[in-house]
């Protein structure tokens, strides 16, 4: 991290498991602590209040008012801490709206640790970034501290289309699914259903158990996983 104070992080969720949660995040993330937790909108201005706060994990979807009408009020009224919006919605024109009202991230629910993390420590770089730039090249790096890396490359045989299908079964499944499920699910065979669960393992997005009460060898069973 390039600053020396820690950056200060008001969690403005809702659901209180999950408000919990990405507290527990937050401070796993060095340089970084979390200052509090809201459940509601006027709940985060009494905390904004009585507490300085440099970045918001700002739900969309609050009890008494949107996210994003929120920042737009507490951007009228002088506070100036950034946001990082938390939401399970994926309209591009709210992201769009965002942009003006000092939200620098979106973050899309479910999501991992490592997901946060990532966009936390690009944050820190681009706020971390001070002086006079050299050129247009320097401001343009500060500026891509905030961008994500691009999708990685899927291992040989893999597609993304068919990626999404077995993430939505998965997903969508409360007990886990076996690979003979998400076969059956998505309509491809056994063996090719195994190599993509594998990969959701591989890159954290899901988890593996033996599902026991079977005859003979047990098959493993795959969860989703919504935080590591």
């Amino acid at each position: 991290m390039t600053s020396e104070q820690p950056i200060r992080v008001l969690v403005v969720e809702d659901d209180p498991v999950a408000a919990d949660a990405h507290l527990m995040y937050v401070g796993r993330v060095p340089g970084f602590v979390a200052v509090g937790k809201a459940h509601t909108g006027a709940e985060a201005r009494r905390c904004l209040d009585r507490t300085p706060v440099d970045l918001l994990l700002l739900d969309l979807h609050l009890p008494d008012v949107h996210g994003l009408q929120l920042a737009r009020s507490l951007r009228a009224a002088g506070y100036h801490a950034d946001v990082i919006a938390v939401t399970s919605a994926r309209d591009l024109t709210v992201v769009r709206e965002g942009v003006s009202l000092g939200v620098v991230q979106y973050v899309l629910k479910p999501f991992t640790f490592a997901t946060l993390r990532d966009r936390l420590v690009r944050y820190a770089e681009f706020r971390g970034a001070a002086g006079e730039a050299s050129g247009q090249d320097e401001v343009d790096r500060a500026l891509a501290a905030l961008r994500a890396p691009g999708p990685a490359a899927l291992p040989k045989g893999l597609s993304a289309p068919t990626l999404e299908r077995v993430t939505v079964a998965l997903r969508d499944s409360k007990e886990g699914l076996t690979a003979t499920g998400v076969a059956e699910a998505v309509g491809i065979s056994r063996i090719t259903a195994r190599r993509y669960l594998e990969h959701l393992v591989d890159a954290g997005r899901a988890a593996r158990r033996p599902q026991y009460g079977t005859v003979g060898r047990p098959e493993l069973q795959y969860r989703w996983v919504t935080g590591q």
